[in-house]
């Protein structure tokens, strides 16, 4: 009996032993871990999780890095922050703030939030030579368009003020006294055939105008170099001195001048050199109601000698030197140039 119970103590004690053997295999709490800055030695074996069994190791590269969670570190290393933008460059906007309190900005989000925004976008180039707010003085000459009988050649001269950038107003003046010319062809008709036309002479004219630019733009000329150019309409209203110029009397009649008044309009374009200075070339109607010589025919009036004294009171009488009013429309080429003062200036954008 004694020697049963031997043998079935003995057979117990042979099965525990593996038991515990594998038990001690594990981590026992409380017992020792691998400590993290442990560095691993070459030879040392690191268990294999691919395999199955306790006992089956694999030897491992301690220089090579473990595997892990992207971005760990080796293992004992404190994790470094990851530096921003602004602190790579070498500051921070908390740093600025730290160093000089005044010179951080202060902004409510909240209410920048609340802000309507209205933003402008200039999609154009500036304008190359601004006209508001500056004074133009254009020197021209000018040229008859619609008389084939007598022209009017006459210098003259504009002053303006530019209100904005498109409006303006201001005033002309041009002289014609001693520069009509009549026509050798109506001379030489009026001599051979005494067929006479009425003809009037210019002295003065001077206008107060108003003009408005409503288009401009560039263009390309002489290999690279670039132009600007405005066009523009004018108009106004002022007076011309004129007067009929003898041809059916030239005995007893002699006319002076008289102012009348008149209106005018035109167009013109201006072409820019360098930004104050400008060619200009300009049509303008003169628009004014003139008075043209009799041409009545005394002799029919008083064909007798005997009427000879009543003829020549006819003709002595003033009353009976002008004929009809016709209105007259005096076309002028002008051709000259435009200086803007003061020659510089500077743009004002909005904010």
């Amino acid at each position: 009996m004694k020697q049963a119970r031997t043998g079935l103590l003995v057979a117990m004690a042979l099965l525990l032993v593996p038991t515990m053997a594998v038990a001690q295999g594990g981590a026992k709490p409380g017992g020792d871990k691998e400590k993290p800055g442990a560095a691993a030695k070459p030879g040392d074996k690191k268990p294999d999780a691919g395999k199955a069994g306790a006992g089956s190791e694999t030897e491992f590269d301690a220089d090579a890095p473990e595997e892990g969670a992207a971005g760990e570190g080796t293992p004992g290393a404190e994790a470094q922050p990851s530096e921003t933008p602004a602190e790579a460059e070498g500051g921070s906007l908390e740093d600025i703030c730290k160093l000089d309190p005044d010179a951080c900005p202060k902004i409510s989000m909240e209410e920048a939030a609340k802000r309507d925004l209205n933003p402008q976008m200039y999609a154009v180039q500036q304008i190359y030579a601004l006209r508001r707010q500056r004074f133009e003085m254009q020197p021209y000459w000018s040229l008859t368009m619609n008389d084939q009988f007598v022209s009017h050649p006459a210098p003259g001269i504009a002053l303006n003020y530019w209100i904005t950038n498109v409006m303006a107003v201001g005033a002309n003046f041009n002289w014609y006294q001693g520069l009509n010319k009549d026509s050798a062809f109506n001379a030489e008709t009026r001599r051979a055939v005494r067929v006479g036309v009425p003809l009037n002479e210019y002295q003065w004219a001077a206008a107060a105008n108003f003009s408005y630019v409503p288009m401009y733009g560039k263009f390309a000329g002489f290999g690279d170099f670039i132009f600007h150019w405005d066009a523009y309409v004018v108009g106004g209203v002022g007076a011309i001195s004129t007067r009929p110029i003898v041809v059916f009397d030239p005995r007893y009649r002699n006319f002076s001048f008289q102012p009348k008044l008149s209106f005018n309009a035109g167009l013109g374009l201006r072409v820019f050199f360098n930004r104050w200075f400008a060619g200009i070339f300009e049509v303008r109607d003169y628009i004014y109601s003139e008075k043209l010589e009799n041409t009545a025919n005394y002799d029919a009036l008083y064909p007798s000698d005997t009427q000879q004294d009543a003829q020549i009171a006819w003709r002595q009488n003033k009353d009976n030197w002008f004929g009809d009013t016709k209105l007259t429309n005096n076309v002028q080429a002008q051709v000259g140039v435009s200086i803007f003062l003061p020659f510089s200036w500077e743009y004002r954008l909005p904010k």
